[in-house]
């Protein structure tokens, strides 16, 4: 999470984003399985869960069952709008229902079904039954470097030597998957891998870069902390407009503590495009770098004001943490009971709130 402390690291963004990210790459193929025209509720329901609108999503596929649309497709739409909830009990309940609601015969939504469960169980905790299974998928499907990546990325906390296994054995099913790649140095520099991480990447860029993109070079120089190289191949990327180029251009910029052109990056994007709230997000973690906490608090609500974005708990605690840089610790500690009331597993806003209770 992108909270105060913690300004120039993107990768614990891009971890948080592993398994799930990874999954929804398939998702995003199956988004809409089956006709509007014959599942209209589901349709509706899987827009809802693109805009990250959970609950009315949930209310679609309610609606979905009543009116008798196809089981598998509305089962996995609730499994999915659970799982942006965090409630990963009820989304492994969906999605096994989904699978259930089958007639028999294995196809490619099966498949889909089966990462979702998968990724169900690993944030339930389930680690075990994660990894069962991507074993039966790649029973099924010896070739899946998809599936070889995830597996991996579950065995790595106890088991590095398998871990690593399956990461060569996707790597040498997709030679030329750099994202698929960047995502198993992710993988590996969570657990204390890094520089295993790093000789994958620098390979790719020994052997491959003539077909790499000049956003994938700029990732891979990133993550090997060669900062001049990064930004010269993401001030390339950006002229495309994505903002994910934007986001690793600007932190580049961080890292190499120039935050007057970060802030220029972050902000010339804004200028056109109101709607990333992670970008809203840099600008004011930028803007606390240099002491400028009135921008900064502009900046953090300006992203909390985009509805249905992914970035709303960290949002709300940078908004806390600048009020009370500003000496507001009345406003901050307000703001950080209803946070918590939201939020009460957070462990650091428990220690924060006990803080501004005594000032």
């Amino acid at each position: 999470m992108e909270k105060m402390g913690n300004t120039g690291n993107t990768g614990n963004t891009e971890r948080r984003k592993l398994f799930l990210a990874a999954a929804l790459s398939l998702g995003i193929l199956f988004a809409g399985c089956g006709s509007g025209a014959t599942n209209p509720s589901v349709t509706e329901g899987m827009a809802a869960v693109e805009a990250l609108d959970y609950q009315t999503a949930l209310q679609c596929f309610d609606k979905a069952l009543l009116d008798g649309e196809d089981l598998r497709l509305l089962y996995r739409g609730q499994g999915l709008a659970y799982m942006g909830l965090t409630q990963y009990g009820q989304a492994v309940e969906a999605f096994e229902k989904a699978l259930g609601a089958g007639n028999g015969r294995i196809d490619d939504l099966d498949y889909d079904i089966n990462y979702y469960l998968a990724t169900a169980y690993y944030k339930q905790g389930q680690t075990d039954k994660g990894i069962e299974t991507y074993n039966a998928i790649l029973a099924l499907r010896p070739k899946d470097k998809l599936a070889y990546y995830l597996r991996g990325s579950l065995l790595i906390s106890n088991d590095y030597e398998r871990a690593k296994a399956d990461f060569d054995h996707a790597i040498s099913l997709a030679k030329e998957d750099y994202d698929l790649l960047i995502n198993i140095y992710l993988a590996l520099e969570r657990y204390g891998y890094r520089e295993v991480g790093q000789e994958y990447l620098q390979t790719a860029l020994g052997s491959g870069a003539s077909s790499m993109t000049d956003y994938q070079k700029g990732r891979m120089y990133y993550y090997l902390s060669d900062y001049e190289n990064a930004k010269n191949y993401l001030e390339k990327a950006r002229r495309d407009g994505g903002a994910e180029a934007v986001l690793l251009l600007g932190q580049t910029y961080e890292e190499l503590g120039d935050y007057n052109y970060a802030i220029s990056v972050y902000g010339g994007f804004l200028e056109n495009d109101q709607t990333n709230a992670r970008i809203y997000n840099r600008y004011g973690l930028c803007k606390m770098e240099m002491k400028a906490y009135e921008e900064a608090l502009t900046a953090f609500q300006a992203g909390k004001n985009i509805e249905n974005n992914d970035m709303m708990q960290t949002l709300r605690f940078n908004e806390i943490i600048t009020y009370e840089k500003l000496g507001d610790y009345k406003q901050a500690a307000s703001l950080m009971g209803s946070y918590l009331s939201t939020y009460p597993d957070d462990k650091t806003a428990q220690r924060e709130y006990i803080f501004l209770k005594t000032r």
